[in-house]
């Protein structure tokens, strides 16, 4: 595979799991607030939100 073809699929790859993580750890914090169990769904949806970042900073390599 050609570098700009993986840097193109990590790039959008990386900014699906930021948005989806950015996303899922606003519900979670709603979830806090509304008194629901919050915790874990909020501890992965950090841990998806900064795979994302890690994807996006790493696909500059192949640019």
């Amino acid at each position: 595979m050609k570098n700009k073809s993986k840097w193109i699929l990590q790039a959008s790859f990386g900014l699906i799991l930021t948005g989806s993580g950015l996303s899922m750890a606003i519900d979670a914090g709603i979830t806090k607030f509304q008194g629901g169990d919050w915790f874990y769904y909020g501890t992965g949806a950090l841990l998806i939100f900064q795979a994302g970042l890690c994807l996006v900073i790493d696909a500059a390599k192949y640019r």
